[in-house]
């Protein structure tokens, strides 16, 4: 069914049966409705799991005002996510790329048994090449500035800055 607005273009209206079904299958097959569905459920477990910490006031925060506060603004996204969705219908989600989820994954596993044994900097070297691996383009050149520069940036910031107690060389390394 459609009408004519103001301007004297198409629009269309409520629809019933058949075609609301089809217009669920573009929603529901949507990038962003699946996006938004995550970001909801992700909030939602923030806020959730935060609620165990005490809150404080806005002039003094307790340890869960942070993760709260962002638990519900990811919901927020979420949910907005959803309703552009219900407007407008993006892109489809097309086939789920097994293979490089497995790489993905592999590699993050791969971090966290390597972090201690390899140290910091090696281990995510590691995880930036065979995560980059799983892209159509994937350059060597690239991967390898990107692994080096994210190493020596992550070493400063948590090691050196942040003090926190993970060896940049680990003992396979000699550290």
């Amino acid at each position: 069914m459609a009408g004519r607005n103001r301007q004297g273009k198409n629009f269309k209206t409520i629809k019933t049966g058949r075609a609301a079904m089809k217009d669920w299958k573009a929603v529901s097959g949507s990038k962003d409705f699946w996006s938004g569905l995550l970001f909801c459920a992700a909030g939602v477990a923030a806020a959730a799991f935060a609620r165990s910490y005490p809150m404080g006031t806005t002039m003094r925060m307790g340890p869960g005002y942070f993760p709260t506060l962002l638990g519900w603004l990811l919901a927020l996204i979420g949910f907005v996510l959803i309703a552009r969705t219900l407007i407008r219908p993006g892109p489809s989600v097309g086939r789920l790329a097994y293979s490089k989820l497995g790489l993905i994954t592999v590699s993050n596993v791969l971090f966290a048994l390597l972090l201690r044994r390899l140290g910091l900097a090696a281990a995510l070297m590691l995880l930036v090449v065979v995560s980059a691996y799983a892209s159509k383009r994937f350059r060597w050149p690239v991967a390898t500035t990107l692994a080096v520069g994210l190493a020596v940036g992550s070493s400063i910031v948590f090691v050196w800055l942040l003090g926190l107690p993970i060896p940049i060389r680990g003992p396979w390394l000699g550290g």
